[in-house]
């Protein structure tokens, strides 16, 4: 069980930090991970097992321990962006031993996790950082960072098509609206490419979205999260964000470097 008293805190209660905010600073996973991570038992501090979510702690002073490996606040933040292969999953460890996207980044000494997700068969832009805040924002609703995403679809999209996805597809969880739809090219009657953009995250919503229309997804390909956009990036590779994205992203979420 938890202790009721914090055992870090010492008699100066000004410079605690909720536990799961202390873990996604470390890069140990994202402030929502973290809080599963807690309540799962697998967190320390000073010794004490803690399973209390709104548990603070001195970030200086505390030991802190994931699984009973030592954590410690990481000085230097990484920010990169990825190509994520189709096939791929978008965790940074899979206890199946699938295919995921700690596979390529083995040997680091940073913690990564993932900004967001895309579903197993969509490929294309997804960002890794240690940074728990930017990560913690950047996929929060209320920040509403726009996706972009090419989509094959198998057959033509018509103008009521795109009236449709522009003025919401309803969807067994709610309504789903893009942002704009523009067709980028007609390769032949029975398949087409489309750009779509959204500021939404739902699981698999462009695809349902499409689903709606009668429209299967062939290919869903993200090019842009927010102003991060992919580039000339190959599948599999990752590059260091500019600091000019950077500066775009942390302004686009309302935080400061």
């Amino acid at each position: 069980m938890s202790p009721r008293a914090n055992p870090s805190s010492g008699d100066d209660k000004t410079n605690l930090v909720r536990l799961h905010k202390y873990l996604a600073d470390a890069g140990v996973a994202s402030r929502r991970a973290s809080e599963e991570m807690i309540a799962d038992g697998r967190i320390s501090v000073d010794g004490m097992q803690i399973t209390e979510l709104g548990f603070k702690i001195d970030p200086i002073t505390a030991h802190v321990e994931v699984d009973g490996e030592a954590i410690k606040l990481s000085n230097t933040k990484t920010y990169l962006a990825f190509y994520k292969p189709a096939g791929i999953l978008s965790t940074m460890f899979d206890p199946e031993d699938r295919p995921n996207l700690g596979d390529y980044f083995t040997g680091r000494n940073d913690r990564l996790f993932h900004v967001g997700r895309l579903d197993k068969e969509s490929e294309g832009l997804i960002l890794l950082t240690n940074d728990g805040d930017l990560t913690h924002r950047a996929t929060h609703p209320s920040y509403g960072l726009v996706k972009k995403y090419l989509v094959e679809i198998e057959g033509l999209l018509t103008r009521a098509n795109i009236e449709a996805l522009t003025s919401g597809v309803i969807l067994e969880d709610g309504l789903a609206r893009a942002l704009s739809v523009q067709v980028v090219r007609e390769v032949n009657p029975k398949k087409s490419w489309i750009e779509i953009s959204i500021h939404e995250g739902r699981y698999h919503i462009v695809r349902r979205m499409f689903a709606e229309l009668e429209l299967p997804v062939l290919r869903l390909i993200r090019t842009d999260f927010g102003p991060i956009n992919i580039g000339e990036l190959k599948e599999g590779r990752w590059r260091n964000l500019s600091e000019g994205e950077l500066v775009k992203l942390f302004k686009d979420v309302k935080l400061n470097r």
